[in-house]
């Protein structure tokens, strides 16, 4: 069985031209980047080489850049980087933020700090009046999400950090959903930490980037080396970290072209539900173009999952199976309420590197067909 892959928001494939660098990166690049010989200067000029690129890609300097080894780890230096560097004890943060973020804010909970979680409106949208509404003398931290991994929702980031400008409060964004989908300038945004990983836009696992604006303190998490101009020790993946740049090169490249095919597939997608017979909704507004959220009319989303993939399609909810049991998505909470239907009929397809029209009609078929069948029973 061909399957068709529609979870690139949980996980994207490696561009094959990543893949090769990444290979011979691994087999020639071998040299510790902080050795003064000459192996360790190539694998040197090779870091900078990358973080250029990467520093470039978001419209910031090269010494702002923070290799980490992904996502969830420039979110908790951001944080707790944050948390034990600045005075107060009050952070504003979304409910719907991934769970890097909102676990780390719990974390800080139980240690003391007060934490606001703003609501979200039923489009999934953060309002920037709520954030200036809770604000306070003591809050050190807004942490906002730029673009939801769910239901793709962007944020109004831009005026939430105009609103920051010029305040002691240091304003951070999670944009690991976001980075290579939509066009990111820091100056623009006007944040002073954002959090990026690789493995969202056909790059290798394991390492991501926290952008630090110049004079935007942070606390240091890990001990050891001086790497990382003494903000995250540890000797840095070069292979991975030059894979990385490679793919946010390719990224920037297609960008424009990949997010007119998303908003295509999107279309197509809707339209043969649409032919169908089948009724849904779409979750979310202003959204991230490769992400589409439905809620589909009749159907339990466990038994959906599990007959999308025996039919050879990967994709997937916000919920999570445990043990026969449901967590639902507290994206979907957030929007509609714990007894609203579409926390238990909502699944999420998302688009990216080496899917077809055809292959995007096909899983648009066969996803109407199980609706319908599911819907009967």
């Amino acid at each position: 069985m061909n399957r068709i892959y529609l979870d690139h928001a949980a996980t994207s494939p490696m561009h094959p031209e990543v893949v090769e660098l990444f290979s011979n990166r691994l087999a020639e690049v071998y040299g510790n980047p902080s050795s003064i010989h000459g192996t360790g200067r190539e694998a040197r000029k090779i870091l900078d080489e990358a973080r250029s690129i990467l520093a470039k890609s978001i419209g910031a300097d090269d010494p702002e850049i923070i290799f980490t080894s992904g996502g969830t780890e420039s979110d908790n230096l951001a944080i707790f980087g944050t948390a034990l560097k600045k005075e107060g004890k009050h952070i504003i943060t979304s409910q719907i933020e991934h769970h890097a973020v909102l676990h780390a804010c719990q974390k800080l909970e139980r240690d003391g700090y007060e934490v606001t979680y703003l609501p979200v409106d039923s489009d999934g949208l953060v309002k920037a009046d709520d954030v200036k509404k809770a604000l306070r003398d003591d809050t050190i931290l807004v942490t906002v999400m730029l673009g939801n991994n769910e239901v793709g929702s962007v944020q109004p980031i831009a005026e939430i950090g105009a609103l920051l400008e010029g305040t002691e409060t240091v304003f951070h964004t999670d944009a690991v959903q976001a980075y290579g989908v939509l066009p990111i300038d820091v100056d623009e945004l006007k944040v002073d930490l954002l959090s990026v990983s690789a493995h969202k836009l056909n790059g290798p696992k394991g390492v991501g980037f926290l952008y630090q604006r110049k004079g935007t303190n942070l606390a240091q998490l890990s001990y050891g080396g001086e790497q990382e101009r003494k903000r995250r020790a540890g000797t840095e993946n070069v292979p991975a970290i030059s894979a990385f740049a490679k793919a946010v090169s390719i990224s920037m490249e297609s960008r424009e072209e990949k997010t007119a095919e998303y908003e295509q597939y999107k279309e197509i997608f809707k339209k043969t539900l649409n032919d169908a017979g089948v009724v849904y909704k779409e979750n979310g507004k202003q959204q991230l173009p490769h992400i589409l959220n439905l809620s589909i009319e009749g159907i339990e989303i466990e038994s959906f999952l599990v007959n999308l993939d025996l039919s050879g399609i990967s994709a997937s909810s916000g919920s999570a199976c445990t043990a026969g049991s449901i967590d639902p998505s507290h994206v979907l909470v957030a929007m509609y309420g714990e007894e609203a239907e579409e926390i238990r009929n909502s699944i999420r397809f998302s688009f990216g590197l080496g899917l077809t029209l055809e292959q995007v009609l096909k899983a648009a078929e066969k996803t109407a067909q199980i609706s319908k069948r599911l819907a009967l029973k």
